[in-house]
């Protein structure tokens, strides 16, 4: 079918993080609709038709879009709180105030995540949403039609737990659902939400929330549930060495191997954190091409150590980056990570050789698109990908003076976005949002944030 119209992008520095890391120093991008037409040096070919923009990129870098591979949406009205704890005591303390969210907390919440990341350059979200309080409404509706006004390609992670206090688990004993309950309800947002298609804008994932939070027939089941309907599988998996005392204390083995045990490694798995991963457990991910969400910040906010994600990639293993929650990532920004992932990774065994800058943009783009089961639609610039991209503009105070754009963009301070594109679809121009408010979004966030914290200190 013949083009019904072009975007025309020129004179602009571009990484397209394909397979062999082509960069132009000056150079274009053609989108034709909702496609990737054509990106190379120099300008865009003669005799275009169809053409309705053309933009003039002078002093930008283009990549293509950030790619988000672990969140939790809810927490954006429960930021700031129990700044000096570990993970299992952070847990501890929040809990009880996220068992009492409600439909239109979360579609707040949501809203206030998606924004601050699609601000930031981010094209294609997730959001790993475990609690489901009873009669608090439709809540994994609420975040996907937040996501729709948004813009941004989405992948919704249904998580459950079915293991509390009572259990041996962390949740309130209110705070979970049942076995059956977690797998109906799954079941179920999967039917109603999952689109499998070419160029999908909502996707869904079987998500149980952890080791610690679900039992073990609840994993078991998840797995077998997400591969009956053909969707990809999530969890936190090696985040902290409580973790994985848990693990050996309660199933005799230690997470890699308990995830083995009930069916969840695999090439549609992807995990969040993996910070305590041994030799064996790396090979068992990269053997089973098992995936890795890497969330620098919340590691290090949480205390939870440093991922080895150097012998992660040398070993075949799928890593992309997560925000992870914002209440152990308070900034809600994946840009940031890339930054971040670079600097805490050399903090590790292999110092300076760790990762590079165009490594680190790799994780953030291309990476997630492999995490998320997505790598032939997106992730990188390349004909016939779909047309998520972003203009960071680096010729101002900030970045002018660095002549590697990538090195800019990557170890420079956060890059002001010019122009994001979904689908070919402008959602983002000169920082600001183009299709939600913003301002109305603060409000609506800061107000429920206190009639959550109202609820959770009278209950």
């Amino acid at each position: 079918m013949a083009a019904t119209q072009r975007l025309v992008i020129e004179n602009a520095a571009i990484a397209t993080v394909d397979a062999r890391d082509t960069e132009y120093a000056s150079g274009h991008v053609v989108v034709a609709d909702n496609v990737i037409e054509s990106v190379g040096e120099g300008r865009a070919p003669e005799g275009l038709t169809d053409v309705v923009r053309r933009i003039d990129a002078t002093g930008h870098l283009v990549t293509p879009g950030l790619v988000n591979t672990h969140h939790h949406f809810y927490q954006w009205i429960t930021r700031g709180l129990a700044t000096d704890h570990n993970l299992f005591d952070w847990l501890v303390a929040l809990y009880p105030t996220w068992a009492r969210i409600d439909e239109r907390m979360t579609y707040a919440a949501a809203q206030g995540s998606l924004g601050m990341m699609a601000r930031g350059g981010v094209t294609t979200a997730m959001d790993h949403h475990y609690v489901f309080p009873k009669g608090s409404g439709d809540l994994s509706g609420s975040i996907i039609r937040a996501a729709r006004e948004t813009g941004v390609r989405f992948t919704l992670a249904r998580g459950s737990m079915d293991r509390s206090e009572k259990d041996g688990g962390l949740p309130p004993d209110f705070a979970v659902e049942t076995l059956e309950g977690a797998l109906a309800a799954t079941e179920e947002t999967v039917k109603r939400h999952h689109d499998a298609s070419f160029g999908a804008m909502t996707q869904v994932a079987v998500a149980p929330c952890s080791p610690f939070s679900v039992s073990t027939e609840l994993l078991r089941q998840g797995a077998e549930l997400a591969r009956r309907l053909g969707v990809r599988l999530h969890t936190h998996g090696s985040e902290t060495v409580e973790e994985e005392k848990f693990c050996h204390e309660l199933f005799g083995m230690g997470p890699t191997d308990y995830f083995e045990s009930t069916g969840w490694l695999g090439e549609d798995v992807w995990m969040a954190h993996c910070v305590h991963m041994n030799d064996s457990d790396i090979d068992a991910f990269a053997r089973t091409k098992t995936g890795v969400a890497h969330c620098p910040s919340s590691n290090a906010r949480l205390a939870a150590g440093i991922a080895r994600v150097p012998d992660m990639l040398a070993a075949g293993v799928p890593v992309g980056l997560g925000v992870d929650g914002t209440a152990s990532n308070e900034s809600g920004e994946l840009h940031t990570e890339l930054r971040n992932a670079l600097l805490v990774n050399r903090l590790g065994a292999h110092r300076e050789a760790a990762l590079n800058v165009r490594q680190a943009l790799r994780l953030g783009t291309f990476g997630g698109a492999q995490v998320l089961g997505r790598a032939q639609e997106i992730g990188s610039l390349e004909p016939g990908k779909l047309a998520d991209l972003v203009l960071w503009k680096l010729d101002t105070l900030a970045h002018a003076s660095i002549a590697d754009p990538v090195a800019a963009l990557v170890l420079g301070a956060a890059a002001p976005v010019t122009a994001s594109f979904v689908n070919g679809r402008q959602i983002v121009e000169n920082g600001r949002l183009l299709h939600v408010d913003e301002d109305a979004i603060a409000r609506s966030t800061r107000e429920e944030a206190r009639r959550l914290a109202r609820i959770a200190a009278e209950a």
